[in-house]
């Protein structure tokens, strides 16, 4: 049976991509261009979350945990009626995990990748203002871990971050991101940087 409440509740957008891909600059751009109520949640912004023993905890561990907090603290938007859109490098390799926390609540989530070629993403890295990356071959396995998500993916080099916002929100519109069980990407490992 559904309720008002229910009728009401938004999807869930994973944007995601290689660290250096410009997602935090085509999510300002998303939410901009983006209808009615939205919340955009910086992922990057939980790391500043472990206090203590950070260190101490096998980093996998932390990765894991980070982006189940990340989608767990969307729900509660998402059924207030607020589209949600995560910024972070969610690994194809999580996706099954995103997909159980939103679909076993019988939510909508979308998963999108912004992947420009390697090297822009390592320029970008290298000159943030701040979280500067001088060596971006610490992130060689995860822009690669990509390669699992090529349905939800969209490749670009010579688009602004306005023209990649409004991509994806045709993209959005059209359902062409919806994560399904049948589209669920098989990853080959679960290892995260």
């Amino acid at each position: 049976m559904e309720n008002n409440e229910q009728l009401n509740i938004k999807p869930i957008t994973l944007l995601s991509g290689p660290p250096g891909a410009g997602k935090t600059t085509i999510a300002k751009e998303l939410v901009a261009i983006s209808p009615g109520l939205v919340a955009c949640i910086e992922g990057d912004k939980f790391w500043s979350f472990f206090a203590k023993g950070f260190y101490l905890v096998e980093t996998g561990i932390n990765f894991r945990t980070l982006m189940t907090s990340a989608i767990a603290a969307s729900l509660s938007y998402a059924r207030a009626g607020y589209q949600v859109i995560i910024d972070f490098s969610v690994p194809p390799w999580f996706l099954p995990t995103a997909y159980k926390i939103v679909g076993s609540r019988g939510m909508v989530l979308n998963y999108v990748v912004v992947r420009p070629d390697k090297k822009i993403c390592a320029d970008r890295a290298a000159n943030r203002k701040e979280g500067a990356v001088p060596d971006y071959s610490i992130y060689n396995k995860m822009y690669d871990s990509f390669n699992e998500a090529a349905i939800f993916t969209i490749y670009h080099n010579e688009c602004s971050a306005a023209e990649m916002a409004e991509k994806i929100r045709e993209g959005l519109d059209e359902g062409m991101f919806r994560v399904t069980e049948q589209n669920l990407p098989k990853p080959k490992n679960s290892v995260s940087q």
